[in-house]
């Protein structure tokens, strides 16, 4: 549908900055984020290759390691084979056929649904996967990704509204 084919009054909540948060020494969002931090560093994923919804391993793999402690692997990816970069680019357009077809409230609803949830369930895991693959402080990783993220998704439906 284009805008001018719009008929009706779309309202989105007004778009603010997200507070950044200062994860001071003993506050709750700090222990939180601690505790996050160490179950992540904990444990070596496994990161498949995902094409149409389907989870790929092919056996090819690479290691992701800590940019500050070489020694310490977070995860193993599986490479993609040029037959399966050529299926992603395919299914990345039937998928853009479907999105493309969702009415405007639906798509910024989705936009709007995922700054919530990177604002509340999955900052921590998204502060502690930034600080342990990047090598970030807390201050850093809250402003670089978490907030500006947050930012970019809700500006960004405002912005298309008006």
């Amino acid at each position: 549908m284009s805008f001018a084919a719009f008929d009706g009054t779309r309202r989105v909540p007004a778009a603010v900055n997200e507070p950044v948060r200062s994860y001071a020494p003993g506050s709750p969002e700090r222990l939180s984020l601690q505790k996050r931090l160490e179950e992540m560093a904990a444990e070596q994923i496994d990161i498949p290759i995902v094409v149409g919804g389907r989870r790929i391993h092919t056996g090819d793999t690479g290691t992701v390691r800590m940019p500050c402690d070489h020694q310490h692997v977070l995860a193993t990816y599986h490479k993609a084979t040029p037959e399966l970069v050529h299926e992603a680019i395919a299914a990345a357009a039937k998928a853009r056929e479907e999105w493309a077809s969702w009415r405007w409230e639906d798509r910024a609803a989705v936009f709007l649904r995922a700054a919530e949830l990177l604002t509340t369930t999955w900052r921590n895991t998204f502060l502690a996967s930034t600080m342990l693959g990047q090598a970030k402080t807390v201050h850093q990783a809250e402003i670089d990704a978490t907030c500006e993220l947050i930012d970019f998704w809700r500006f960004n439906v405002q912005f298309a509204q008006e």
